[in-house]
């Protein structure tokens, strides 16, 4: 048997970056509870948004949360009023300033993660797996994936 290892890490600083910027120093661990914490809460809240990546960076005083979304109007809310929630929620998680920034995903169809939160959430409404599998793989072959890399799934139920 071969040693598993993340693929993240073979592609951190070439094609990806890291999920949390900053500096540990003696609370390394507190940080990294306090980060999972923010992650954890943000998917929950933020479930319809459609959440690709959440990037957290660190200074003294405060802590920039950047959201990639495909729904960035569902976060912001008539106003602004619910980032203003958002940044109160998460200002009591991590007792510091908090910033928020999102970005918007032009090609949602493209972002792995969220086309796979879009068939969990269709499974969870009782829609047949084959269909939802069927219909995103549909939609990303529609806006221009060469079939190749769409792995083993595209052969086994796209046909």
């Amino acid at each position: 048997m071969g040693q598993k290892i993340n693929p993240i890490a073979n592609r951190l600083g070439i094609v990806r970056g890291w999920d949390s910027n900053w500096f540990g120093g003696k609370n390394y661990g507190d940080t990294i509870l306090e980060d999972s914490k923010i992650r954890e809460y943000l998917n929950a809240r933020l479930a319809e948004a459609s959440i690709s990546r959440i990037v957290i960076e660190r200074t003294l005083k405060l802590v920039t949360v950047t959201v990639c979304t495909a729904r960035p109007g569902y976060i912001i809310g008539k106003g602004g009023q619910e980032v203003d929630k958002l940044k109160e929620e998460l200002k009591k998680i991590t007792k510091q300033d908090v910033q928020i920034n999102i970005f918007e995903v032009k090609r949602p169809e493209l972002d792995a993660t969220i086309v796979a939160t879009k068939i969990a959430r269709q499974l969870e409404g009782k829609i047949a797996y084959r269909r939802a599998v069927k219909m995103a793989i549909a939609s990303t072959m529609r806006m221009g994936v060469p079939r190749c890399t769409l792995c083993a799934l595209t052969s086994t139920t796209a046909t």
